[in-house]
C-alpha cells in the first residue's frame, strides 16, 4: 500500500467508522446477498434428501445454481440499463437492488409452496429463479459497494459486506434447518422470503451513488455492442501478452483447483441423511460450528500466504483441499456418531476455506491494475463453472460405487491439480506481477471463501 494511502487509513477513528451510515447499510446488503445462496444449495439439497428424493436427481438439481457462475454474462446490462420508471425515482443501482430483492423473495415464496413429492419440477424452477435473481442482486450490490466506498473505505466496506454475507449464510443454513425441524420446510422458506426485507429496506435507505452515464453508454446499440466486446477482449489480450502460452496452463489450474470440492459438495447433504443424522444435528455441526471452523481456515490461509509466500501456500492449499475429502470417506464408512461428523466437518471446512483464500490470492495476483475487475471476474467464474457443470453427475457416481469410494475418488482428482501447481505456480503469481510493476489490485475479500460442505 502506498505511504499516502497508509496515512489516509490511519486517520480513521473507530468512532468515524461506527457512525458512518454506509457501514450498517453494507452489513444489511451483504446479509441480503448471502441469504439466498444456501437456499438453492446445501439447505435445498437437504430438503430434497429429507423428502426421499433419489440421489441421482439431487445431483442433477445442483445445476439450478449455475446463474451464480454465469452472472458475468448479464452484469454489463445491469450496469448500463435502467429499470423502467423505477430508476427515475430511486436511481439505477437502487432500482436494480429493490427489483432483484423483490424477485428473489417472490421466487422463495414459490419454493415454499412447492412440495418436492408432488411438484418437484416447480420447486426446481423456483430454485433456478432464486439463483438468477440473487446472482443479479450480487452484481448490483457489489457495484454499489465499490461506488459508495470511493478510495478510502474499500477495505472496510469489503470486510463489512463479508460479515453480512456470512450472517446470511448462517441464517439460511442453521436458521432455516432449525425452523424446518420445528415447523416444516414451508415455514422455513416463508421465513427466509420475509428476511429479504432486510436488504430491501437497506436499498431504500441507501444513497444512490450512481456514477455518471458515459457518452458511450448513450450511443447507438452498435456502438454499445462494440464497447462491450472491447471490454471483454482487451483484458484477455492483455493476459495473453503478459503470460504467453503459459496462460492456458494457468487457466486450467484455476478451473481445476476447487473441482473436487464442487463435485463432492453436492453429495454431502444426502450423505448426512443416509447416515441418519437429523436436521438439528446437521444444523448445529455443519451450519453453525462448521462456519466458524471455515473462518479459522481462511485466517490460516492468509497467515500462510504472509509467512510462506504464494507458491508454497498454493501447493499446500491444493494438497489440503484434495486430501480433506478422505475425512468424508471415513465418515461415510462408519457409524452415524456425532463426534465423527464433527471431526469430518472440522477437517473439510478448515482445509476448504484455507484453499479458497489461497485461490483468491492467486487469482488476484494474476490481474493487471488496468483490467483488474474484469480479469478477476473471469477468473472467479472459471474456477466455479467446470465444477458446477460436472457436479450434476455426482449422484450417478455415488449410486454406482457408494459414498466411501466416491469421496476417495474426489480426493484423487486433486493429484493433477498438484502437478499443475508445480508446473505453473512458481512461474506466475505475485513475483512475476511485481516484476512487471503490476501488484495485486483486487481486494482479498471479494466474496466469502465458501466450502461446498457448508453450502
Amino acid at each position: 500500500m502506498p505511504v499516502a494511502a497508509q496515512k489516509q487509513t490511519r486517520r480513521f477513528r473507530m468512532r468515524d467508522i461506527v457512525e458512518d451510515k454506509r457501514i450498517l447499510l453494507m452489513l444489511a446488503l451483504g446479509f441480503s446477498s448471502g441469504l439466498p445462496l444456501l437456499l438453492v444449495l446445501g439447505t435445498f439439497t437437504l430438503r430434497l434428501a429429507f423428502s426421499d428424493i433419489d440421489v441421482k436427481t439431487i445431483g442433477l438439481f445442483s445445476y439450478v445454481a449455475l446463474p451464480y457462475s454465469l452472472k458475468f454474462l448479464w452484469a454489463p446490462m445491469i450496469d448500463r440499463l435502467d429499470v423502467p420508471l423505477l430508476s427515475r425515482v430511486l436511481g439505477r443501482r437502487r432500482a436494480w437492488m429493490v427489483t432483484t430483492q423483490l424477485a428473489t423473495a417472490t421466487a422463495l415464496l414459490l419454493m415454499a409452496f412447492a412440495d418436492p413429492k408432488t411438484s418437484l419440477a416447480l420447486l426446481g424452477f423456483g430454485a433456478f429463479l432464486v439463483a438468477f435473481c440473487a446472482a443479479s442482486q450480487d452484481v448490483v450490490v457489489d457495484g454499489w459497494r465499490i461506488d459508495a466506498a470511493g478510495s478510502d473505505m474499500q477495505g472496510i466496506l469489503a470486510a463489512t459486506s463479508n460479515l453480512g454475507y456470512r450472517l446470511g449464510l448462517i441464517t439460511a443454513g442453521a436458521g432455516a434447518l432449525f425452523i424446518a425441524a420445528s415447523g416444516g420446510w414451508q415455514i422455513a422458506y416463508l421465513s427466509m422470503a420475509a428476511l429479504m426485507l432486510v436488504g430491501f429496506i437497506a436499498a431504500l435507505l441507501a444513497p444512490p451513488y450512481d456514477r455518471p452515464v458515459q457518452a458511450a453508454e448513450q450511443a447507438a446499440p452498435t456502438s454499445r455492442l462494440w464497447s462491450a466486446r472491447r471490454a471483454l477482449v482487451e483484458p484477455l489480450t492483455e493476459l495473453h501478452a503478459r503470460f504467453g502460452p503459459a496462460l492456458y496452463a494457468i487457466l486450467l489450474l484455476v478451473a481445476l483447483f476447487r473441482l473436487p470440492d464442487f463435485l463432492s459438495g453436492v453429495m454431502a447433504s444426502p450423505l448426512y441423511r443416509t447416515l441418519g443424522f437429523d436436521l438439528k444435528q446437521i444444523a448445529t455441526v455443519t451450519k453453525l460450528y462448521g462456519v466458524w471452523v471455515g473462518i479459522a481456515g481462511g485466517f490460516a490461509g492468509g497467515w500462510a500466504l504472509a509467512r510462506l509466500g504464494m507458491f508454497p501456500t498454493l501447493l499446500l492449499g491444493a494438497f489440503l483441499a484434495a486430501a480433506s475429502h478422505l475425512a468424508f470417506a471415513w465418515l461415510s464408512a462408519g457409524a452415524p456418531e456425532i463426534w465423527r461428523l464433527i471431526v469430518a466437518i472440522s477437517v473439510e471446512n478448515f482445509c476448504g476455506s484455507f484453499a479458497g483464500i489461497v485461490l483468491i490470492a492467486y487469482m488476484s495476483s494474476l490481474t493487471s491494475p488496468a483490467y483488474a475487475a474484469t480479469q478477476y471476474a473471469l477468473f472467479s467464474s472459471l474456477y466455479a463453472l467446470p465444477g458446477k457443470l460436472i457436479a450434476g453427475s455426482a449422484g450417478f457416481i455415488v449410486s454406482a460405487i457408494g459414498y466411501p469410494a466416491f469421496f476417495t475418488f474426489t480426493s484423487l482428482i486433486g493429484l493433477p491439480v498438484l502437478a499443475l501447481c508445480v508446473a505453473v505456480g512458481r512461474r506466475t503469481g505475485v513475483k512475476e506481477a511485481a516484476a512487471d510493476g503490476n501488484s495485486p489490485s483486487v481486494s482479498p475479500l471479494p466474496s466469502p471463501a465458501r466450502t461446498p460442505k457448508t453450502a
